[in-house]
């Protein structure tokens, strides 16, 4: 299962031919299972140039498996936790959002398909956080 974040969805989206367009096209056409976190749903959307777009966008995002954030105080110590330290090893991570993305896809057990460079930083970083790739 694959945690799909909004950068690779706006790659596709926007028709960009990199490694994680590819791989979600791959994702797509072999019906892997995957889903989008609750906050990918929300920044898409906040791109929307108009009501018509936000209304498609609503459409398709709405077919999506959705990650909700956990009901959990536990998470959340996590994810400052995480922020501590990754600011303690000189790490700036420049969107809290991407580190509760990432924080999800450890929570459900997900790969994470990205096109972020802070999410390259995550990875290694983060215990039990995986990167989809072509290997996988």
């Amino acid at each position: 299962m694959v945690l799909v974040d909004t950068s690779a969805i706006i790659d596709l989206l926007k028709g960009v031919e990199n490694e994680p367009a590819k791989l979600f096209h791959r994702i797509l056409e072999n019906r892997i299972d995957y889903g989008i976190s609750i906050l990918t749903y929300q920044e898409v959307l906040q791109g929307a140039r108009d009501e018509n777009e936000e209304m498609q966008l609503q459409s398709y995002l709405g077919t999506q498996r959705i990650y909700m954030l956990p009901d959990s105080l536990s998470f959340y110590d996590e994810v400052s936790r995480y922020r501590r330290l990754l600011r303690q090893r000189g790490v700036t991570i420049r969107n809290t959002i991407d580190i509760l993305i990432a924080m999800t896809a450890v929570w459900y057990g997900l790969k994470l398909l990205y096109d972020d460079r802070d999410f390259g930083y995550l990875v290694g970083e983060i215990e039990g956080l995986e990167e989809y790739s072509h290997f996988s």
